[in-house]
């Protein structure tokens, strides 16, 4: 019987690859325009999401999003959110309607074909250099100057398979703070069973994720990141908990 489960998972890794590729095929001369200029990059996420949800669809993944608080247009926000899987970029693209752009690890941008795009549109950041995180800062001030939001999973590296979250940079609520957005706290309840970064692991199912009051930062100073942090992290994890009990 373990044979045909690992068989299942060699598959379901191909043809998630597959699907990752499709769309980019079809759509490719329209991806390439909507890059040309920055200006241009809300076309850019319109495709984006359409991306992602032919993705999550084609995987088997059956989507339900809980809204506590609904986001404005053309109004910038922080999106935050737990990261334990792949699929955690498609869900977040079709949960949020906001344009945004991802703050993500450089690495990303070696992935064929989607790497070419990915690096291209999100702001790249090596974790192991103090210029690079520097460097995040001014492309993400300049970027919500544009009227854009930011997304950023703010634990940085994916937790063991037996922790449910692990400790917040406080990149993404020093910048929230600095530009006076609200930040935005997601909960993605089963992206790590349904796709995680273990290859034999993953099956078609539920994916839950809700989105939570929003935090204001009207008013507040660098000092409070650590505050605003504590509070994302604990809310976030409650949810998780809440979820588990489901």
């Amino acid at each position: 019987m373990k044979v045909f489960k690992y068989i299942f998972w060699i598959f379901y890794r191909i043809w998630f690859y597959i699907l990752v590729a499709i769309p980019i095929v079809i759509l490719f001369p329209f991806l390439i325009v909507s890059i040309l200029k920055e200006t241009w990059y809300p076309f850019f996420f319109k495709i984006a999401r359409i991306w992602a949800r032919f993705i999550l669809i084609g995987m088997g993944f059956k989507v339900k999003i809980e809204r506590d608080e609904i986001t404005e247009k053309n109004k910038s926000y922080m999106f935050i959110a737990n990261h334990t899987s792949m699929a955690d970029i498609m869900l977040m693209l079709v949960a949020v309607k906001n344009p945004f752009v991802f703050v993500g690890k450089a690495e990303l941008a070696k992935i064929p074909l989607f790497g070419f795009f990915y690096k291209r549109t999100s702001i790249l950041v090596d974790r192991s250099s103090e210029r690079s995180r520097k460097a995040v800062f001014r492309n993400a001030q300049r970027r919500l100057g544009q009227g854009l939001s930011i997304c950023i999973f703010p634990e940085g590296l994916v937790p063991d398979d037996d922790v449910l979250l692990t400790d917040f940079k406080d990149g993404a609520f020093r910048l929230a703070i600095n530009h006076q957005i609200p930040i935005v706290p997601l909960t993605f309840a089963d992206n790590k069973e349904r796709f995680s970064y273990t290859f034999f692991s993953g099956s078609p199912g539920r994916m839950r994720a809700k989105m939570h009051t929003f935090i204001p930062t009207i008013g507040l100073k660098p000092q409070d990141a650590k505050t605003i942090n504590s509070k994302s992290k604990a809310l976030i994890l409650n949810q998780l908990i809440a979820y588990q009990s489901k």
